[in-house]
């Protein structure tokens, strides 16, 4: 049996409530979307499960080679992102029960060079797979209404207008190409309470989920996972922001079948497919005060889960 380490870097949030709802079974199949620095992994392991663990983060994967030694070959890490699952997984499966941490990790952020946090100086980066654009592209060369844009769906800052004008503003004397800069334009721009969040935390956020891509690929995992599942696995989603939540109740309500019309079907019209997932009761699971006070990363995380149907997996777009 595998232990969760003691000297991991990262504390899953909300873990035993995922595990709970996981509900793993010996020598059960369960793949982790978002291994980081292992913890649900190491928790689905010590309870019996074999693991496909996957992290679109390189660095995860490589600090991840010594559990999979530990592991004496319940343990699979693939480099891949969580939406593409389905590729990651030929060969295996059906799985018991997948798991997902939406949002980055407690070791990217205390990485001063990942870029994801204003609290250390260190390049506008963001990338969780160190390739493509990343913050200091976006920031640097999106028009100004595109940029208010990102700032205002992504999150959900209402000064994003006024943000995006002063950093057009400032990159037209220099390039902006660190967190610190960065957050000094926005935090002149808009400043706030003392008792407030800083003045940069949603526009950190939608540039990294600009950057990742992030919404999209939840979307698509979702749907993955949907596809992946045995009649009766689980599929538990912790997400830390409104925006992501609001995708997973969306997916897990309508596949659940939820607020359809109970009558009978009008002459012409079409079935709807029978429900995919079954929903359980309370939800979403909140972490206590005591998980919050000892992590205060925890107190905006929500757990959904639900437990896979008999039904046929339902097309993109249903």
């Amino acid at each position: 049996m595998t232990a969760l380490h003691p000297d991991s870097p990262h504390v899953p949030v909300l873990a035993a409530e995922a595990i709970g709802a996981l509900a793993i079974v010996p020598d059960g199949l369960y793949l982790d979307g978002t291994f980081g620095a292992g913890g649900y992994s190491r928790l689905i392991l010590a309870a019996g499960g074999r693991v496909l663990a996957l992290d679109r983060d390189p660095t995860a994967i490589a600090r991840g080679a010594e559990l999979v030694r530990e592991s004496n070959g319940r343990l699979i890490l693939a480099h891949s992102r969580f939406s593409r699952m389905e590729r990651a997984a030929q060969g295996l499966g059906p799985f018991d029960g997948i798991v997902l941490d939406i949002g980055v990790s407690s070791m990217q952020i205390d990485e001063p060079e990942r870029g994801f946090s204003f609290r250390f100086d260190g390049p506008l980066d963001m990338r969780m797979e160190r390739a493509g654009r990343s913050a200091a592209d976006l920031v640097n060369e999106l028009e100004e209404g595109a940029l208010a844009d990102l700032f205002y769906h992504y999150g959900e800052e209402r000064a994003s207008r006024r943000i995006a004008r002063a950093i057009v503003a400032e990159r037209a004397k220099a390039p902006i190409m660190t967190t610190a800069a960065l957050a000094q334009i926005i935090a002149r721009a808009n400043p706030g309470r003392p008792q407030d969040i800083h003045p940069a935390t949603r526009s950190f956020q939608a540039l990294r989920i600009a950057v990742n891509e992030e919404l999209d690929e939840l979307a698509r995992a979702l749907g993955a996972a949907e596809r992946l599942l045995r009649p009766g696995g689980r599929l538990a989603v912790v997400t830390f922001h409104s925006l992501e939540d609001r995708i997973v109740k969306h997916f897990f309500a309508s596949r659940a079948g939820r607020g359809r019309a109970a009558s009978r079907l009008l002459p012409g019209e079409i079935a709807p497919p029978p429900p995919t997932f079954s929903l359980r009761a309370p939800q979403p699971v909140a972490p206590n005060a005591e998980e919050c006070a000892r992590n205060p990363r925890a107190r905006s995380a929500k757990l959904r889960w639900a437990e896979r149907t008999d039904a046929p997996a339902q097309r993109e777009g249903q």
